[in-house]
């Protein structure tokens, strides 16, 4: 079997599984020597869909390229950026309030402890076709009825959607741009994406399921942008994460800080709007795994960079009852690799 046809295999003993409905995937080495691209079920390699929280690597790149240019202080406080916009009561955690002292480091870096809105409900809303419109206003009461989950810069990150709607508040604020106009005039056109854009509410791309339904929540995607709003393909979205992981979008020197690694939940690794995956070895039969640097999103979307082999993996299994499924998933893709000897 060649490797292409052991990684379409692969593709179609995942969709054979139960609650799974399509499965794209795109696979490339950095010298170019692999090079595939599949699918299983009804869905094309070349479809649109839904990327989730992969849309936050384009928001910290945003934030990335203002701070780069003196227009914010990673270190400045949310509050002074959103002088419209009131924070306080935001973050109260054993009777501090820290909603008006977050800077935007803290969300950029999910330091600030702040309660995610998306565990409101909103989630149990999606999953069962509840479909709504939302805005910041919106998003800040639901995050202020939630327990905090920690006091700022606590030793760790936090995971919360709430921080990436703040800075794509802050992004609008400061470039006087809508945030889909902004990632289209400093991302895709540079980049010449072509098929990227914050979702409206017409067009999903394809259907995300929750088990065995099908969601038809256009209004609740697209109120998602900066957290997880943005729609596109496998091919522009391995431009993009090549050029995030090149440093080609903001100065290489980033890198250093981007890659400041802060424990998430396992087996996840948080920095600057990215994410770290190195399973240990107790977990693999003590076989060393290769590091992925990238990001998941809740619909099984996955865009990692295994930097060893310098692979690129990029797809989705548009369904949200298993989020952390991509890893063992992209590991069996770069076992397969690995087998046949190429890199």
């Amino acid at each position: 079997m060649t490797l292409n046809g052991d990684l379409q295999r692969l593709i179609d003993t995942e969709c054979a599984k139960a609650n799974t409905h399509n499965v794209i995937l795109r696979i490339e080495s950095g010298n170019g020597q692999v090079r595939f691209k599949g699918s299983a079920a009804a869905a094309r390699p070349e479809a649109p869909f839904a990327i989730a929280s992969i849309s936050k690597m384009f928001t910290a790149t945003l934030i990335l390229q203002l701070a780069e240019e003196g227009q914010i202080d990673l270190n400045q406080t949310v509050q002074s950026l959103l002088r419209t916009v009131d924070l306080s009561a935001l973050h109260v955690v054993k009777g501090v309030d820290y909603g008006p002292s977050l800077s935007v480091r803290q969300l950029i870096h999910q330091t600030s402890g702040l309660a995610d809105y998306y565990a409101s409900n909103l989630s149990a809303d999606l999953k069962q076709n509840i479909d709504r419109s939302f805005g910041l206003h919106d998003v800040l009461q639901m995050t202020r009825a939630l327990p905090p989950q920690a006091a700022p810069d606590s030793g760790r990150s936090y995971y919360s959607d709430t921080n990436y709607q703040l800075l794509g508040a802050v992004i609008e604020a400061v470039t006087s741009q809508t945030f889909d106009q902004a990632v289209q005039s400093r991302i895709c056109e540079p980049l010449g994406l072509r098929e990227t854009a914050v979702l409206n509410d017409d067009d999903a791309g394809l259907p995300i399921y929750y088990k065995s339904q099908s969601l038809n929540v256009p209004r609740t995607l697209a109120s998602m942008g900066p957290d997880g709003g943005i729609l596109s393909t496998m091919d522009d979205l391995l431009t993009f994460l090549r050029a995030f992981i090149q440093g080609q979008l903001f100065n290489p020197e980033n890198a250093a800080q981007i890659r400041q690694w802060n424990r998430l939940f396992f087996p996840f690794q948080y920095g600057y709007g990215v994410m770290r995956i190195k399973l240990p070895r107790w977990m693999t039969l003590f076989r060393a795994t290769p590091e992925l640097i990238g990001h998941s999103g809740a619909s099984g979307s996955f865009a990692f960079h295994a930097p060893g082999p310098d692979i690129y993996l990029i797809g989705t299994f548009n369904q949200t009852d298993a989020p952390q499924r991509p890893i063992s998933f992209m590991l069996k893709a770069l076992r397969i690799i690995e087998r046949h000897g190429i890199s």
